[in-house]
């Protein structure tokens, strides 16, 4: 607790030095807050570029960067442009919590945006506490980001609570099944996963038949796969990353372990679908807090990116994500990844457009919760209050088709499949 009480002392020091002296041609002491001039506003960033998160880091970034971007072009929020000052920490927590104090201390950011996975942004909390500064729109579902309640932390997307206690109700009562294992990485985030997935099968009067996990930053998941092998599990709940979640599923087609497996949205649905490709019968079904993007994606071309568009003039966010994609990073496809960190731009540019010129960090936070029924998809909006602070409660469901995950349409469908699929089973 010493470094934080350390890093505040030191943060402190920094602000009042900093209303001492002008900042980009304002009168002394005008802007209370850091990171923000009379013609920006910096934005601070730790998530993973490289290493088995990188490309989850890299897709939220460009995700919330495409929104960003034209706005800027458009002009900025009250006269300003939004800079983003970004550190790559490889998923890794001690590199994530260097790069934050650094954001905080030398970077003098106005606020933290868009960090991606659980052990890295709860290893954080402490210093954004004691700093006093805003962290809005994580790449996490972790129950630890809401509970306790804390004014400075923004989530804009679903629990992992939600998602795994919907996946649930969805295998146990739609689909019959009762013999459910857990596939977990061995960090805070698996064990988030773990714990939403037995509340959710005690409601049932179950818990798991077997319980495998492996370690943060490996493939090595054998161990982990022998347990839940040996179990005779109906289906598979999977909490970790795209490498390792493939190699499970690698190691069951090659044993002839043929479960329903079930994934949460971190693990990435693109580079999961790219990683272990489609093969006839086997059924993946992964959970999305944001809705599918494939339509969108089939109704972008690069042609229409490169026409005159401002981001108020095109309707739809998947679609307007697509497009802007297309014009900013051309060699990307429209992913579920990037699309939420678009969802997270929109919501910060909205709280910062409310909170007016005279910008400080309660008075953004006071904005975003004026937020109400922001509209992000039709059908989709995000509102916020006093004592809420998740913009979005949703839960979709998407299976692996032809080498991409498509929208489930029909649970009663897909029950008949399995059933048919059962020795003896029939149709």
């Amino acid at each position: 607790m010493w470094l934080y009480r350390t890093l505040c002392l030191l943060l402190a020091a920094a602000l009042l030095c900093g209303g001492c002296r002008s900042q980009g041609g304002q009168t002394a002491g005008e802007h209370a807050a850091p990171g923000v001039t009379d013609t920006s506003i910096t934005l601070g960033s730790s998530l993973a570029l490289s290493g088995h998160a990188g490309y989850l880091g890299t897709q939220t970034l460009r995700g919330a960067l495409c929104y960003l971007r034209q706005v800027n072009e458009d002009g900025g929020v009250n006269g300003r442009r939004i800079d983003l000052t970004v550190y790559d920490d490889s998923y890794d927590p001690p590199r994530c919590l260097a790069n934050t104090q650094r954001l905080i201390i030398k970077d003098q950011v106005f606020a933290l945006f868009c960090y991606v996975g659980t052990p890295t942004t709860v290893k954080i909390l402490p210093m954004v506490e004691e700093a006093g500064i805003p962290l809005l729109g994580m790449f996490t579902g972790a129950n630890a980001l809401r509970e306790p309640f804390s004014r400075l932390l923004v989530n804009i997307r679903a629990s992992y609570y939600q998602e795994t206690a919907a996946a649930v109700r969805h295998l146990v009562a739609d689909l019959g099944l009762r013999r459910i294992a857990v596939f977990y990485q061995y960090d805070a985030y698996g064990f988030d996963g773990l714990t939403g997935t037995e509340l959710a099968l005690k409601t049932y009067g179950l818990e798991p038949v077997a319980r495998g996990s492996y370690v943060r930053g490996t493939l090595g998941v054998e161990e982990g796969f022998g347990k839940i092998r040996g179990s005779g599990a109906e289906a598979v709940v999977m909490i970790g990353t795209y490498g390792a979640c493939a190699r499970f599923i690698q190691l069951a087609r090659e044993s002839r372990f043929s479960p329903l497996f079930y994934t949460v949205s971190f693990v990435g649905a693109e580079e999961l679908a790219r990683r272990i490709g489609p093969r006839p019968g086997e059924v993946i079904i992964m959970s999305q807090v944001v809705p599918p993007v494939e339509a969108a994606e089939r109704a972008e071309t690069a042609a229409e990116a490169s026409a005159p568009a401002t981001v108020a003039a095109m309707a739809g966010g998947a679609r307007r994500y697509a497009r802007l994609l297309a014009k900013y990073y051309p060699d990307d496809k429209p992913n579920s990844v990037g699309l939420e960190g678009y969802y997270n731009a929109q919501v910060l540019v909205e709280a910062l457009r409310r909170a007016g010129r005279g910008l400080t960090r309660a008075g953004f936070i006071e904005a975003l919760e004026s937020i109400h029924g922001l509209e992000l998809e039709p059908g989709l909006t995000a509102s916020f209050g006093p004592a809420n602070h998740q913009g979005l409660e949703r839960v979709f469901f998407t299976r692996l088709r032809d080498g991409r995950f498509v929208l489930v349409d029909s649970w009663s469908g897909l029950a008949r499949e399995l059933a048919a699929a059962r020795p003896g089973g029939r149709p």
